[in-house]
């Protein structure tokens, strides 16, 4: 007998002995105590069924954030994206992405992820780009829970000293 047909059960003799017991005395009938009846169990993670999906816009954003905490960092994307966030932000229409220069795709709990960089002057650009390639995923794996087969750094830019970014406003270096 399966554990629900069990307390099931249970609680129908429970039922059936109270109801005896006020009709003999209608007056001073109390219902029986409780029997203690098992609980079932939470399920676990493995036994419960759903699914979790995640987007690629978490894992861009995650391995944006982690891009931009290398020292020498100056800023995401490409000439076409920074130009178009340059235009954005001087004419006050919306605000940065923070997935600009950041591609992701997920395919069997598996992610591949481009970062597009640009350097600020006086880095080495190998030890910088080698930095955001471990950094991003390291950070994407640990936080996503996700394998990381590979990430593809694209260093577009270099950032001179005095030229003005919008990224200087957060320390890079």
């Amino acid at each position: 007998m399966s554990e629900v047909a069990a307390v099931e059960e249970r609680v129908e003799e429970q039922t059936d002995a109270y109801a005896e017991r006020s009709l003999d005395d209608p007056a001073g009938a109390e219902p029986p105590e409780p029997a203690e009846t098992p609980r079932p169990e939470a399920p676990t993670a493995n036994v419960l069924k759903g699914r979790i999906k995640v987007a690629d816009e978490v894992v861009e954003k995650v391995a944006a954030l982690a891009a931009l905490e290398i020292p020498g960092v100056a800023d995401l994307g490409g000439d076409l994206e920074r130009a178009f966030e340059s235009v954005r932000d001087r004419i006050g229409v919306g605000s940065k992405r923070a997935t600009q220069g950041v591609q992701a795709r997920i395919q069997d709990q598996q992610v591949s992820v481009d970062v597009t960089i640009v350097i600020v002057y006086g880095h080495v650009v190998m030890d910088v780009a080698t930095e955001v390639k471990v950094n991003v995923a390291r950070s994407v794996s640990r936080m996503l829970g996700m394998r990381v087969v590979e990430v593809n750094v694209t260093v577009d830019d270099v950032r001179l000293p005095g030229q003005d970014s919008p990224a200087e406003a957060t320390p890079a270096a």
